[in-house]
């Protein structure tokens, strides 16, 4: 089997940067972005339920910070197809050495990377560039009664923003901050 991933390490385990090998010629390329044998190294071991494609118009905009709860959390698999973002991780598992901290990755349609997020971490991205689109591989089925945010300017992880916001959607600006009591997400 040929290898169509270049990993990129993080500090945080288990989570993964992938460039993306293209094969390309006079009239293009192509480049893989899933393979089940291949990803199985880096976390994805379920099957890939869910397949999502976003556009976002306006530079600035943040769309999470978004989590699961643990009976339904996911592994998911994110890339720019088009523009750049700036995409966050969380670490939300309790017994992380990276526990609360962030991990802030560009992902564009220039430097061809995903990121492959494991269960216990939260996310989120921020628009550099009008128009952005973003692919997202899901391994369980979306059910809003399992999503949880966190604003996205909460003072305890202390996200440094490329950019000043300019729009969070209804849902997202309702999310409060990390409470106390919140001891994180069990993987």
């Amino acid at each position: 089997m040929s290898r169509r991933f270049d990993p990129v390490v993080t500090p945080f385990e288990g989570l993964t940067v992938l460039g993306l090998q293209r094969l390309g010629d006079s009239r293009g390329y192509l480049e893989r972005m899933f393979c089940a044998g291949e990803l199985e190294q880096y976390g994805v071991t379920d099957p890939i339920r869910q397949i999502s494609h976003t556009l976002t118009h306006k530079p600035g905009t943040v769309r999470g910070i978004h989590y699961r709860r643990p009976e339904r959390d996911e592994v998911k698999i994110v890339t720019c197809l088009k523009g750049r973002v700036f995409d966050v991780t969380i670490d939300l598992r309790p017994d992380s050495p990276t526990a609360f901290q962030w991990h802030g990755e560009e992902l564009s349609e220039e430097n061809h990377r995903m990121i492959i997020i494991p269960k216990g971490f939260a996310h989120a991205f921020q628009t550099l560039e009008p128009d952005c689109e973003i692919l997202y591989f899901h391994t369980v089925d979306y059910d809003p009664a399992y999503e949880e945010g966190i604003h996205a300017t909460d003072p305890r992880l202390a996200i440094t923003w490329p950019e000043p916001i300019s729009e969070l959607s209804a849902k997202d600006a309702a999310f409060g901050a990390i409470t106390p009591d919140f001891k994180g997400l069990p993987t």
